[in-house]
């Protein structure tokens, strides 16, 4: 069996989160954004997550274009903040699940999965690996940050 195919199995047999996980990892990009048909966070507002604190949709509007990927925002004024600091706004880890980041891994991530922590916007594959992540939030940042960006490839 080859390395793959056995770190595959490692993963969906021996991981309690393989069967949640294995699926996203074999299907992430490489790419330095995870955006689903061009759009970062599929289309949701990032500034919203810290004004209103959740996710908003965006419209198509109110958009720009930065790092190769479609930012939309649910207003003008968003807009306008997100243009003025994007890395106030943006995502870290490119928008890809912070705990498989953490794990040496990416995965997608569903907008209703976030977090900020200490003024940064974290997103997560789904809730529940959401609810694993806020175990140990600053240790999953400094697995994710050292992890950052080699597991891009």
């Amino acid at each position: 069996m080859n390395l793959f195919r056995r770190k595959l199995l490692q993963l969906t047999v021996v991981t309690p989160l393989g069967g949640i996980l294995a699926s996203p990892i074999l299907a992430a990009t490489k790419s330095k954004w995870f955006a689903p048909d061009g759009l970062a966070i599929r289309g949701y507002d990032p500034v919203a997550y810290f004004k209103v604190a959740g996710p908003v949709e965006g419209s198509a509007e109110f958009s720009t274009n930065m790092g190769g990927v479609t930012w939309q925002f649910s207003s003008a004024e968003n807009l306008d903040d997100f243009i003025a600091d994007p890395l106030a706004y943006m995502p870290q880890f490119g928008g890809y699940c912070a705990y498989a980041v953490s794990k040496g891994s990416t995965a997608s991530t569903q907008p209703d999965a976030w977090t900020i922590w200490n003024d940064r916007l974290y997103l997560n594959y789904n809730k529940t690996v959401r609810g694993i992540w806020k175990q140990d939030i600053p240790g999953n940042v400094a697995k994710a940050e050292a992890n950052w960006p080699a597991v891009l490839g």
